[in-house]
């Protein structure tokens, strides 16, 4: 039974093997000439088939070899004891190499492991690689250590027999940073060649290999240390380590473009070449005062301190030509002084003027700040504008700069490229603009031209962002600092209090009609910077995104509808229900009505009507004569009012020629049941209005 399932288990094994071959012949085949349409497609299929390959390989070998053991469990075996499985744990446990810590075992990871961790990539971007940032770094340290030292060893005693070791030891150092930088890093360096970035490894190396930093770096590394063995420790030998200068430029070049304030680097490199060329001139004054005997003369070195500190002083004098320094006293020391003097001058007034460009540079915007404020300061100064105006401009200029460092932003966006421009207002802005509801499931390409649209600016505190009532044009984000909506009877209640990341007056974009005024006062509490998008430029945009446009119509009625309810349905006017007109208020007549008891409050009201009825016609008449007569409902019948009313025509025979008195119903005192028609009417009188009541009759009286 064992030998047959190990024998089916191996022809399934078999199977295996004929399938992947089946599948890799297929793959490999194919037809001559054809033409190769997804070349990534291809080199993925060529690795799938490399590997079935490989798999193919080890099936077979462990088939030919016989190592193959049959997962089913032979009868025979015995079964394992504890103090069998115990030995086994043991002499694995010895096996694997672990550490083990209180009750926890920790493998060890083997060097293989952290070498492939830290193996080099294939490319480095020189611009973006941090890493290579660092090994230029190092590299410079090396440069300098051979640039500052080999002069001082050359002619200074520094170097001597006892200690001749330690400066071997870190010249090796040196020059096996140099041979890696060469061999290792240079021919990784991407290039661009025809507006393409070039990867493979082949043409990096091409292109290393032909560039004149190859050749320089060749130069640098030549090994002339191997005339040590017939002249001596000489460090005249090492003076080829200089040539790799273009590590160095490189290394500045990219730091100053990850630092903030370049402009205080550019003032440190600017002293150490000061200093560095202080320092070889200290030591051409050295071997000029050993070529001349040291102490010999009084222009010369007497010897006496340190050497190095006594003649870098003599060279800052000379240098800065600071005077108080010896004569010289020989032809060599006079022509000596001559041309340290002529270079002195020169390089001096060079560094001197490289100082100025690079303070000015730095202080280019500010001092651009300072002009336009003094224009702006002349200006106001010349038309009499008050001092408290002027107070909160100069406000604004200042915090403008303080917190911004420049007066116009837009302005300086404008020299970078679109692209750019796009990408810096995403990072910016794109998160706080995606999340308005009204530009929800919008066309993304319509919220990027927006996030470019957009415009900063600042208020100060108590600024009013927009006033209610006023026509809205604008929509707000806050980018930094808090606005006030104020509401309330008198208009200074602080109803809400917005921050960064809000928005707001989002709908009196798309509002028409007279719904795009504004509902309430905002005001910034502080200093408050908004991103602000008028009403043009959204039409503007708009008119190429017509399905977006439709889409924002559509959510606008749904918001104006929204806030309109619940201005209706909220019984407590609280929060933004200030925002919203409140519903006017019921007449005094109307009033009366509805707080006098029983019928006569209602007869009263009634004759409160025809009061006011008869004043109108008495000043619409062309004549102004006469006035209508009053009637007192109070205890008359409809008969007797019949009468008194013809009586009154035929005694005034003038009231034909006016506008005829409009007859009323009089509710009857008695108890009756007949419906009343209340209606209410503007009257001529200014905030006042005028009530109807009449009285419907039953059908068949």
């Amino acid at each position: 039974m064992y030998s047959l399932g190990v024998s089916f288990w191996m022809s399934s094994q078999k199977k295996d093997v004929l399938r992947y071959y089946c599948f890799a012949a297929i793959a490999k085949r194919k037809p001559l000439g054809a033409p190769v349409i997804n070349e990534y497609a291809d080199a993925q299929l060529q690795n799938l088939v490399r590997r079935m390959h490989q798999r193919t390989a080890l099936y077979k070998r462990k088939l030919t070899e016989g190592e193959i053991s049959s997962p089913i469990p032979s009868p025979h075996t015995a079964k394992p004891t504890a103090a069998s499985s115990t030995q086994e744990s043991n002499s694995k446990l010895k096996k694997e190499p672990n550490c083990g810590v209180l009750c926890c075992k920790f493998q060890k990871v083997p060097l293989r492991e952290h070498l492939k961790r830290f193996r080099i990539p294939n490319s480095m971007d020189a611009h973006t690689d941090k890493l290579y940032l660092l090994w230029l770094l190092l590299v410079t340290m090396a440069y300098n250590w051979n640039c500052w030292l080999i002069p001082l060893r050359l002619v200074f005693p520094y170097q001597t027999p006892n200690n001749m070791c330690y400066w071997l030891g870190i010249d090796i150092v040196c020059d096996c940073i140099y041979l890696c930088d060469m061999l290792l890093i240079q021919p990784r360096l991407q290039f661009i060649k025809g507006g393409e970035i070039i990867v493979e490894s082949n043409e990096l190396k091409r292109h290393y290999r032909n560039s004149t930093k190859f050749q320089l770096d060749i130069a640098s590394i030549m090994p002339f240390d191997v005339f040590y063995l017939f002249f001596g420790f000489n460090p005249i030998f090492r003076t080829n380590r200089i040539l790799k200068y273009t590590s160095f430029l490189e290394f500045n070049h990219h730091l100053e473009s990850l630092i903030d304030k370049a402009y205080v680097y550019r003032i440190i490199r600017t002293t150490g070449y000061l200093l560095f060329i202080l320092h070889i001139n200290a030591c051409i004054y050295y071997w000029a005062s050993k070529y001349e005997g040291i102490g010999t003369t009084k222009w010369v070195y007497n010897g006496e301190g340190n050497k190095y500190l006594r003649c870098y002083y003599w060279a800052v004098r000379t240098l800065i030509t600071i005077g108080g320094l010896p004569e010289p006293q020989t032809s060599f020391e006079i022509a000596f002084q001559l041309l340290n003097f002529f270079c002195g001058v020169f390089v001096f007034s060079s560094l001197i003027g490289q100082m100025r460009d690079i303070i000015g540079a730095s202080t280019a915007s500010q001092n651009n700040f300072r002009v336009c404020m003094d224009h702006t300061i002349a200006y106001m100064n010349n038309y009499s504008i008050p001092q408290g105006v002027q107070n909160r401009v100069r406000t604004w200029f200042e915090y403008t700069w303080a917190s911004q460092r420049m007066l116009d932003e837009s302005g300086f966006l404008e020299t970078l490229p679109t692209t750019m421009q796009l990408s810096i207002a995403i990072d910016m802005n794109f998160s706080i603009l995606s999340k308005v509801d009204l530009f929800k499931d919008c066309d993304t390409q319509m919220i990027y031209d927006m996030l470019l649209r957009l415009k900063s600016t600042i208020y100060l505190p108590g600024d009013f962002v927009c006033r209610k009532g006023e026509i809205g044009r604008e929509m707000y984000i806050i980018k930094r600092g808090e606005i006030h909506v104020l509401g309330g009877p008198d208009g200074t209640h602080v109803l809400v209090t917005l921050k960064a990341g809000a928005v707001f007056g989002e709908i009196s974009l798309l509002a028409t009609g007279g719904e795009n005024r504004r509902t309430a006062d905002v005001v910034a509490h502080g200093f408050a910077n908004l991103l602000t998008l008028d009403k043009k430029t959204l039409q503007e945009i708009l008119l190429h995104y017509p399905d977006s446009k439709r889409l924002l119509m559509k959510k606008a009625r749904v918001l104006l509808k929204q806030k309109g309810k619940a201005t209706e349905i909220t019984p407590q006017r609280k929060g933004l229900a200030f925002l919203f007109p409140s519903k006017k208020e019921a007449t005094k007549i109307f009033q009366a009505f509805l707080r006098g008891p029983g019928k006569a409050d209602l007869g009263r009201l009634f004759t409160m009507k025809r009061e006011q009825t008869a004043q109108k016609e008495n000043e619409n008449s062309k004549t102004g004569e006469g006035k209508g007569e009053e009637y007192e409902d109070k205890g008359r019948k409809p008969e007797e009012k019949t009468l008194d009313r013809d009586k009154c025509q035929a005694s005034h025979p003038t009231a034909q020629e006016k506008p005829p008195l409009t007859r009323r119903a009089v509710l009857p005192q008695g108890t009756s049941h007949q419906p009343l028609i209340i209606s209410m009417a503007p009257s001529a009188e200014a905030g006042e209005e005028v009530l109807t009541v009449e009285v419907k009759e039953k059908a068949g009286q």
